[in-house]
């Protein structure tokens, strides 16, 4: 609890608001480019730099293009990027084939970054909705999505991106269980260093449209996700999750959405003491973007203010697509 404060005028808070050294002096949270991880969608080709309309600023990238931005990211200090293919709709099945290609897009991608940029750690995402024809983060049968069929899928996956390079697998896909089947692989196929940040919190959210424009899941999906991301009213149920993840090898946890769930990441970083990440995704992304391109709202300012409470709440970092403008509006 905090100290108890004298009544007015004795405790006069404007006292240290009144000059920017004073702010500065007394100022809580810190925001650093050492708090980012950029979310990078990619696709096949050369020279392709595709935006999506959807999402004002951002685009599909080639491979010859990502290796561009990797080096200026690694240049701002970025430490991190995370991998998102647009799969060439060919490709897509509902055996979910070309998610464990060693030859994949994602793969290739992989060994690219870390023969070219090697200080950037890649971190990947490991769930199916890239390369299912149903457009679902697992396996479907009959309208259904299965569990344990889709853990087995995602540890192909999985060993897949960490013999490729990866530095942290990011399961996405909410399947009971995954963790502890990625972690098991992982420790036998000899790939013990390899770091799980787990989608522990993911909710089944409307802030996740423009993502399924970038990676052409939109028009594919069938039905919803309800069945397996977490209703966005529960607060309990989203903490065992986390607790479940911890307990089966999770290294590191993300809560996502972010800003509509700053409560959960304060709760996962005071209860579990786990390094704990966000994921402001495309929804929010889009949202201050759109107001800000309508003159609405100070673009600068606001994406400052959104990744600073994310800080102020609990959390270790951040995956936003706000990553380089952040870094260059923090003097990096």
């Amino acid at each position: 609890m905090p100290s108890p404060r004298p009544a007015f005028p004795a405790f006069r808070p404007r006292r240290l608001r009144r000059t920017p050294a004073l702010r500065d002096l007394v100022q809580e949270t810190r925001l650093s480019v050492k708090d980012l991880i950029w979310p990078v969608f990619i696709r096949d080709g050369a020279g392709v730099e595709e935006p999506v309309p959807s999402m004002p600023g951002v685009a599909r990238l080639s491979l010859d293009r990502l290796l561009a931005a990797a080096e200026d990211a690694a240049r701002l200090g970025i430490p991190a990027v995370c991998l998102f293919p647009y799969t060439d709709p060919a490709l897509r099945t509902e055996g979910c084939e070309e998610a464990w290609n060693p030859e994949n897009l994602t793969n290739r991608a992989i060994r690219a970054l870390k023969r070219e940029v090697p200080e950037l750690a890649v971190m990947t995402d490991i769930a199916l909705d890239p390369y299912n024809a149903n457009g679902h983060d697992g396996l479907v049968r009959d309208g259904v999505i299965l569990n344990d069929e889709s853990v087995a899928a995602l540890v192909r996956m999985a060993l897949a991106q960490a013999e490729a390079g990866a530095d942290i697998l990011g399961p996405s896909d909410m399947m009971d269980g995954r963790i502890g089947a990625i972690r098991a692989a992982l420790e036998a196929a000899g790939h013990g260093d390899v770091t799980i940040m787990s989608y522990a919190a993911k909710f089944a959210s409307a802030f996740y449209g423009p993502f399924r424009d970038a990676v052409g899941a939109s028009g594919r999906l069938v039905g919803d996700k309800k069945t397996y991301q977490i209703n966005p009213a529960n607060g309990d149920e989203a903490m065992a999750c986390v607790a479940r993840d911890l307990a089966e090898g999770a290294d590191m946890v993300m809560v996502k959405p972010g800003l509509p769930y700053l409560d959960l990441c304060t709760r996962v970083k005071r209860e579990l003491a786990v390094p704990t990440f966000a994921y402001q995704v495309s929804g929010e992304y889009a949202m201050i973007r759109a107001a800000a391109g309508h003159g609405w709202i100070d673009g600068e300012r606001a994406m400052l203010e959104s990744l600073a409470c994310f800080k102020r709440a609990g959390c270790d970092g951040v995956l936003t697509y706000f990553a380089p403008a952040a870094a260059r509006a923090l003097g990096a």
